[in-house]
């Protein structure tokens, strides 16, 4: 049952492709492509009250155990870029400094209001 799924998934990253390359907009063709993938379970979930198929959900479960091995090509990649990465290590740096101190607080705003939500909701239950 996974040749569907995973022909789904091909399908939506050729559908980023051809999103972004008609749009030029400057993000990679699969994350489109997973973004409209995810809207579309969203809307499923909205509209028709069901749960992610059983197929999608066992065969992202696959793919995410064998994550790591996707990080092979782009470890291969660095290597192939060392001299380059070696140049341009300060902006590398500044921006993964950055970009995690900016990923820690939006987190930790989000997990703010999300726990101040949860509060007023079972405050206002009585429960």
């Amino acid at each position: 049952m996974a040749l569907p799924v995973i022909t789904l998934l091909l399908g939506c990253q050729l559908l980023g492709e051809v999103l972004v390359r008609l749009t030029e907009v400057p993000v990679p063709g699969p994350v489109v492509g997973m973004a409209l993938l995810f809207l579309a379970l969203v809307l499923r979930g909205l509209l028709y009250k069901a749960e992610t198929p059983e197929a999608v959900r066992d065969t992202a479960a696959g793919l995410l155990r064998h994550l790591s091995l996707l990080f092979v090509p782009a470890g291969v990649g660095v290597m192939v870029h060392l001299p380059r990465l070696a140049e341009e290590w300060l902006p590398l740096t500044v921006a993964l400094v950055v970009s995690t101190l900016l990923t820690i607080v939006v987190t930790g705003a989000i997990m703010q209001a999300a726990l101040r939500r949860r509060s007023h909701h079972t405050d206002g239950d009585g429960a």
